[in-house]
């Protein structure tokens, strides 16, 4: 099938697909409920992912969903223009977003432009970060583009590695991390954009060598940077974008940056 060329602006963000990551399981919430369907506020922290997409002009939603994937897709029956992909099995957020190679394909016949991906569990993701990112790739179109922060506390989450000059040149997760790389304070918050045909390049070549057994997402950037394509980490988000939930104490925490 041909590829058509892309005009980057006359390119209409509704047509922009949104992958959300929301097949996982959430151990460490303690709850037999869907990671994504932990309630905060007075309703599932999904949602604000999913109005967050939209007051960013994204109105194309890809839900990846697997744990309770019937239970996730009844509690957003009144979305009626998500899409759905299931992951089957959970082998990482790679193995994850692989699952939308049909899709990807039918993008870039279609024209090739940038995929977002953000993480279900989010709730406190900001329109106007994903709004800068999107500004940002239009002015400066990129293989990769990660939207990033800076973290008194960087503890658990994928570090930033960059070279003397500044530039990108991987992420490295907690659990493969180096004593001198946990050092690092600019952290991965799964905010990206993927130019599409490059995104499924990168994840044809992901292989499981890590701690975990697993695909990781974050090896794609690695990857599209060692074949000479331009990855540019963005430090844009928020304060308050820095708080993932992930254990019943940071649902807390949400909780009360919600209120204010």
């Amino acid at each position: 099938m041909e590829k058509k060329e892309l005009n980057l602006c006359k390119m209409d963000r509704e047509k922009i697909p949104a992958i959300i990551l929301a097949a996982g399981k959430g151990t460490r919430m303690r709850s037999a409920l869907p990671k994504v369907l932990t309630p905060l506020g007075d309703r599932p922290m999904i949602m604000y992912v999913l109005e967050a997409l939209h007051k960013a002009g994204v109105s194309r939603r890809i839900l990846i969903v697997g744990y309770q994937a019937e239970r996730v897709q009844e509690a957003l029956c009144a979305q009626t223009d998500l899409e759905y992909v299931f992951q089957n099995e959970q082998k990482g957020t790679g193995h994850a977003v692989s699952m939308c190679r049909q899709i990807l394909q039918e993008y870039i016949a279609a024209g090739d432009g940038p995929v977002m991906i953000v993480a279900g569990d989010a709730p406190l993701i900001q329109a106007e970060t994903l709004r800068i990112m999107l500004d940002n790739w239009m002015q400066e179109p990129a293989a990769c583009l990660i939207g990033t922060i800076f973290v008194e506390n960087p503890t658990g989450m994928g570090r930033i590695l960059r070279n003397a000059e500044g530039d990108f040149i991987g992420i490295v997760e907690e659990k493969d991390a180096l004593p001198q790389e946990k050092e690092i304070r600019e952290v991965n918050q799964s905010y990206y954009l993927f130019r599409a045909s490059d995104l499924l390049d990168a994840l044809e070549k992901l292989r499981p060598d890590n701690a975990q057994n697993e695909y990781y997402l974050t090896d794609c950037p690695r990857i599209l940077h060692k074949e000479g394509k331009t990855v540019r980490a963005l430090p844009v988000l928020r304060p308050v974008e820095a708080v993932s939930v992930n254990t019943p104490e940071e649902l807390v925490i949400a909780e009360e940056l919600l209120k204010k």
